[in-house]
């Protein structure tokens, strides 16, 4: 029996960046990442057809948000939530990203703007009448949490990577400190709504519980556009999992995660292939190989939902070949949340 049931809301593949779903249970109604936002300046497309998307999705996620009872935000980009659009969350249990640290400063600067309309909208206060002193940490070397990726051979280019770890840790620990110098947003209860940070923890919902994997970086090795956090619904053994922004998987202990985990369904974005020369060949590789080999090695895996950054440019599909391969040789379908829904992904039809 199939307990998990879900619904793509709004993806790339649709014609606007969003990666957010709608996910039921037997005991609770969840909308992940409700947020929207305009393709980059490369996407072939006019600007009123991108704005039209956007209108046309944000409907599409602020409704599906009125079923909701739950509320995820892992992270806070403006295609990941609605930072100004209170009616989405009133009446909900938000589970977000911490906001105090695992972030960088862009990130933290527009949660500081979302909790503080949070304040606002539900509290009557300002976000400044309710922060804390901030609450002193000790942070590990991120490198010891992804053994796999940090001692892996690159041949030729392993001196490169132990410069740009060198250079990765020096800006961890200037983030270090910048954590440590802000004030603590703290969980947040109102009348209406109420906010919990999910970082590595587990919440349950009658039969249905919520885990969050600990911050991951958003992309490679101390990625400067910050930190993650990954979304595992389970119901009666029954697994979805919604990775977020990993951009397409680069760091192999993160495969292995979601190896173990082996979901039935995964919601995966694929590599950021638009960019082009800053997208290098060698981490696009790691990229195909550790998402064939969760298909390969996932003794649950039935449907692979393939999209998001993927699907900004029109060569995705050749780019990524050996997955869609993988998946029908292994029986994993493997698709856009477009073919999912039965239509065929904007940027093919340009």
């Amino acid at each position: 029996m199939k307990y998990i049931s879900f619904q793509p809301l709004w993806f790339d593949s649709l014609g606007a960046k969003s990666s957010s779903v709608l996910v039921e249970t037997p005991d609770v109604k969840v909308v992940i990442d409700p947020g929207i936002a305009v393709m980059q300046p490369t996407f072939p497309a006019s600007w009123a057809k991108k704005v039209w998307w956007v209108e046309k999705g944000k409907h599409v996620i602020k409704q599906a948000c009125k079923k909701a009872n739950l509320i995820i935000v892992t992270h806070y980009h403006y295609d990941h939530h609605f930072p100004n659009d209170m009616d989405v969350y009133e009446g909900k249990v938000v589970l977000a990203k911490n906001p105090n640290h695992y972030i960088n400063d862009s990130q933290r600067g527009r949660a500081e703007r979302f909790y503080d309309n949070f304040c606002r909208s539900f509290g009557g206060v300002g976000l400044e009448d309710v922060l804390e002193e901030t609450k002193v940490r000790t942070y590990p070397n991120p490198l010891d949490a992804i053994p796999l990726a940090r001692d892996k051979d690159f041949g030729d280019y392993n001196r490169r990577r132990k410069e740009l770890f060198r250079k990765g840790l020096k800006w961890f620990r200037n983030r270090v400190t910048r954590w440590k110098e802000y004030r603590w947003i703290p969980e947040l209860d109102f009348k209406r709504t109420r906010v919990r940070w999910a970082d590595g923890q587990y919440f349950e919902f009658g039969k249905t519980r919520i885990r969050f994997t600990p911050p991951l970086f958003h992309g490679i090795e101390f990625s400067r556009v910050g930190w993650v956090i990954t979304v595992i619904i389970e119901h009666k053994g029954e697994k979805l999992i919604h990775s977020s922004d990993l951009n397409g998987l680069y760091i192999e202990d993160y495969a292995k995660l979601l190896m173990e985990e082996d979901a039935r369904t995964l919601i995966l974005d694929g590599p950021p292939t638009y960019m082009g020369f800053m997208l290098i060949k060698i981490n696009l590789q790691r990229c195909i190989y550790n998402t064939c080999e969760i298909i390969k090695k996932s003794k649950h895996l039935k449907l692979l939902l393939y999209d998001h950054h993927l699907l900004r440019e029109k060569k995705y599909r050749e780019r990524t070949r050996d997955v869609w391969i993988t998946g029908k040789k292994k029986k994993v379908k493997v698709v856009t949340a477009a073919e999912y829904l039965g239509k065929r992904p904007v940027v093919d039809q340009l």
